[in-house]
C-alpha cells in the first residue's frame, strides 16, 4: 500500500539513522515480530524485556513506513470520549481502558529516558476545544465523566481560553500527562536497544506464507526461512501478509510542518492542541520550534500521488491555523498526507488470532496508535508469557463493536 506522499520532516532530524548488525537467521526463535515501525519495536522491547528469543522483520527499511508519518502527539484521550465509551462497551471496561492509556503515557515517558538517543519526549497538556456551540454540551459533560474518575484535567470555560490563547471557543478540556515526541527519533533508538539485548532485525524481508508444522511455525520470507513459536503481526495500516483485515477503515490525512519560529512558547505551553469536530483539526509543536498541523481527513485508503493535491490540503491547513493564531508568521516548509487506520469501534485489535493458535495483532488504529503500541505490547507480554491478562478481553481481536461497527469485528 502506498502509506505516504509529499515532502515528510521527521527523516530531516535524523538523516543518518543507526546501521542495522548483519546477523545469521537463527534455527529457531521464539516470536517473529512482523514490522519494524513503532507497534513492532515497543514489542520487541517488551518480549526481550521477558526473556524472549526475538526477530523482527520489515519489507522496508525500519521506521520508514507510517513512522515517519506520525505527528507524535501522545494522549491517554481518545478520539471517542470516555462517557460514549462508557455507553458502548459499560462502565468498568469503559474506565480501565481509559486508565490503560494514561498508564502507557507513563511508559512511554520511561521508555524513552531508556534509550540510547533523545527523542525529543516533552510532557505537554492538551487543550481539546469544543469547535462549537452545539459539542459545548459534549465538551463538559466529557469533564464531569473523567474528573468523576480521578483523570487529571481541568475544564476552560471561554473567559479561560481568551486568557491564555488568542482565540475564543466555547469552552475547552486541559488534560495533564501528555506528551510529544519525535516517532521516528523514538523507533530508532527502541531498534538500537533491543538490538543491543539480543533481538535480530531484518529490513527488507518480506513474509510471503506462513504454515504450521507440528506446532512450530514455518514463516517464509523473501530472505529465508524462519522458524518461531509465536507471530506477531505488527503491520500498522499495510495489508496484512496473512488473513484479511475487518472491522476497521483505512483513510488518509493531511499535514503542514511549519518553518521554525523566534517565539517561545508559541502558545499556552506549546500544549497539544485538538478540537471536538469531525474530521479535527490538531497540532503540536516541535522540539526546534516548528508546528505541525494535521486534519482534513478523507474516505480513501491511499495517499495521493499528486503534489499539487497535496500543497492544497495544505494551504488550507494553514490557513485554518492561521485563522487561531492571526499574528504568527506562518510559512510551510514540509506538507504531505499519510494513510491512517480507524477500528470500526474505536478500540485497537490486540491479541491471539481467534482460530489460529500462536498467530497474535497488534493494530493499534485510530488517533492514539503510539499510546495502543505502548499498551497493547504490556498486554501480548502477559499473553505470550502464559501470564492472565485482566485487561485482553477489552481490545481482543473478536468482538461484538455494537450497532457503531454494524456487526462483528476483528481480523478474518
Amino acid at each position: 500500500m502506498h502509506i505516504h506522499e509529499g515532502s515528510l520532516y521527521w527523516p530531516e532530524t535524523m538523516p543518518i539513522p543507526p546501521e542495522r548488525k548483519k546477523v545469521e537467521i537463527a534455527s529457531h526463535y521464539d516470536v517473529i515480530i512482523v514490522g519494524g515501525g513503532m507497534s513492532g519495536a515497543l514489542s520487541a522491547l517488551a518480549l526481550a524485556d521477558k526473556g524472549h528469543s526475538i526477530a523482527v522483520l520489515d519489507k522496508r527499511q525500519m521506521a520508514t513506513g507510517s513512522t515517519m508519518a506520525n505527528t507524535g502527539l501522545l494522549q491517554y484521550s481518545n478520539d471517542i470520549m470516555l462517557h460514549e465509551l462508557i455507553e458502548q462497551i459499560g462502565e468498568k471496561d469503559a474506565v480501565r481502558f481509559y486508565q490503560l492509556c494514561l498508564e502507557a503515557m507513563e511508559n512511554l515517558k520511561k521508555t524513552a529516558e531508556r534509550l540510547p538517543l533523545n527523542p525529543d519526549f516533552i510532557s505537554r497538556p492538551s487543550i481539546y476545544y469544543a469547535s462549537d456551540e452545539n459539542d459545548l454540551k459534549r465538551i463538559r459533560k466529557e469533564y464531569d465523566t473523567l474528573t468523576h474518575y480521578g483523570f487529571p484535567c481541568d475544564f476552560w470555560d471561554e473567559v479561560e481560553i481568551c486568557k491564555h490563547l488568542p482565540f475564543s471557543k466555547p469552552g475547552a478540556i486541559v488534560t495533564y500527562g501528555d506528551a510529544e515526541v519525535n516517532p521516528y527519533k523514538f523507533v530508532n533508538g527502541l531498534l538500537q536497544l533491543v538490538e543491543s539485548m539480543g533481538v535480530h532485525l531484518f529490513e527488507f524481508t518480506e513474509v510471503t506464507d506462513i504454515n504450521d508444522e507440528n506446532g512450530l511455525l514455518h514463516i517464509s520470507t523473501s530472505a529465508g526461512d524462519f522458524y518461531a513459536d509465536n507471530v506477531l503481526f505488527t503491520t500498522g495500516y499495510e495489508t496484512l501478509p496473512v488473513g484479511k483485515r475487518i472491522g476497521a477503515d483505512i483513510n488518509r490525512s493531511y499535514v503542514i510542518v511549519t518553518e521554525p519560529l523566534d517565539a517561545s512558547p508559541i502558545w499556552h505551553e506549546n500544549a497539544l492542541i485538538w478540537e471536538s469536530k469531525r474530521p479535527y483539526l490538531y497540532m503540536r509543536t516541535t522540539e526546534d520550534n516548528r508546528i505541525i498541523v494535521g486534519g482534513l481527513d478523507e474516505d480513501e485508503p491511499q495517499a495521493p500521488l499528486s503534489n499539487e493535491s497535496i500543497m492544497k490540503h495544505g494551504a488550507i491547513l494553514k490557513k485554518q491555523l492561521q485563522e487561531l493564531f492571526p499574528e504568527l508568521p506562518i510559512e510551510i516548509n514540509y506538507a504531505y498526507c499519510a494513510t491512517f487506520g480507524e477500528s470500526l469501534d474505536n478500540l485497537p485489535f490486540i491479541g491471539e488470532h481467534p482460530s489460529k493458535r500462536n498467530h497474535y495483532y497488534l493494530l493499534g488504529y485510530g488517533g492514539n496508535g503510539t499510546v495502543y503500541s505502548m499498551l497493547g505490547s504490556k498486554i501480548l507480554a502477559d499473553i505470550m508469557t502464559g501470564k492472565a491478562n485482566s485487561d485482553a478481553h477489552i481490545v481482543q481481536l473478536e468482538r461484538f463493536a455494537t450497532a457503531l461497527a454494524g456487526g462483528r469485528s476483528g481480523i478474518a
